[in-house]
């Protein structure tokens, strides 16, 4: 029909003339309560925003050299960010002489690797920048 009669009709009606899909040829309208379909679309979209999980990234910093204390006092704040649904970012910062020890953090990212291994998993291999050697850690 044409856009004249669509908007007699839709006076009459006393409802508004909504162009629904502009793209489409011949473009296609709709006749409607525009503020009440306006208030629907926003209605949609809280709701979708109220059931969105953005994920964090939460950094854990190690030094090479760790008594198992605080080993175990940093695995436990890791392991409570990842049943929280948080992704970790470990670090572990090499510094004078630890450079030349690069095993050690090897080994201490293997370990870690390990004790996660029931609620998480590497994104991606520990990769080297400058003197900190990093992980990020998904939950599973």
């Amino acid at each position: 029909m044409s856009p004249q009669e669509a908007l007699l009709k839709a006076r009459e009606a006393g409802l508004d003339l909504v162009e629904v899909a502009p793209t489409s040829r011949p473009p296609v309208c709709r006749i409607m309560d525009y503020s009440k379909y306006k208030y629907d679309q926003d209605k949609k979209k809280k709701e979708a925003r109220k059931r969105q999980h953005t994920v964090k990234l939460k950094e854990i910093r190690y030094k090479a050299r760790i008594e198992d204390h605080d080993y175990q006092t940093k695995l436990s704040h890791i392991k409570e960010f990842m049943v929280k649904g948080s992704k970790v970012k470990i670090s572990l910062r090499f510094r004078g002489r630890e450079l030349a020890h690069q095993e050690l953090g090897s080994a201490l990212l293997d370990r870690i690797i390990k004790d996660i291994s029931s609620i998480g998993e590497p994104e991606k291999p520990p990769s080297r920048e400058g003197r900190f050697l990093n992980m990020v850690l998904i939950p599973k």
